[in-house]
């Protein structure tokens, strides 16, 4: 099934909730409205003409400028063999997304790093806590208007380039 029919079998369900297929230089996606994402999911995993069984990536890009943050679910059906980009825009104040972690399991995790490097909360989310970084860190290293503290606990966080260490070239 080619993405204009499961983003017309989603729109028959969810109505303004589903945008329309955008065309990208290298896939296609569909966007989905933030409060609607669990239930889009559902239906993409349990439709049987749909099978989305697999969730095999979930991340955010920070767009400042736009004022949100976009979170990316790349789908995968192993029984009909059709793959899907969603795409979730959140306000970039207050980033929150409803969580598939109950529709796909693997999503807890991607979720937690998503919450860690972006600041996205996802609602209904079973262990939303840092993944990567210790639990007292300030800030969202991967929003583009992110400042490194120069030091965590007495240690240093800048790193030295590998082009000034004397001897390498």
């Amino acid at each position: 099934m080619d993405a204009a029919a499961i983003q017309q079998r989603m729109q028959q369900a969810f109505g303004a909730a589903v945008g329309p297929v955008e065309a990208g230089r290298l896939e296609s996606w569909i966007e989905v409205d933030p409060d609607r994402i669990d239930a889009v999911g559902e239906l993409l995993k349990s439709d049987s003409d749909l099978r989305f069984d697999c969730l095999s990536n979930l991340s955010g890009v920070d767009y400042p400028g736009k004022g949100f943050i976009q979170v990316v679910y790349n789908l995968f059906s192993y029984e009909h063999r059709h793959e899907l980009t969603l795409k979730v825009n959140t306000k970039r104040e207050q980033p929150v997304i409803k969580t598939v972690e109950h529709v796909w399991p693997a999503a807890n995790w991607m979720e937690r790093e998503v919450f860690d490097l972006l600041g996205v909360h996802f609602d209904g989310h079973t262990d939303l806590r840092r993944i990567l970084l210790p639990d007292d860190w300030i800030g969202y290293p991967l929003r583009k208007d992110y400042v490194e503290a120069p030091e965590y606990h007495g240690i240093s966080t800048i790193r030295e380039s590998m082009l000034d260490i004397p001897g390498r070239s």
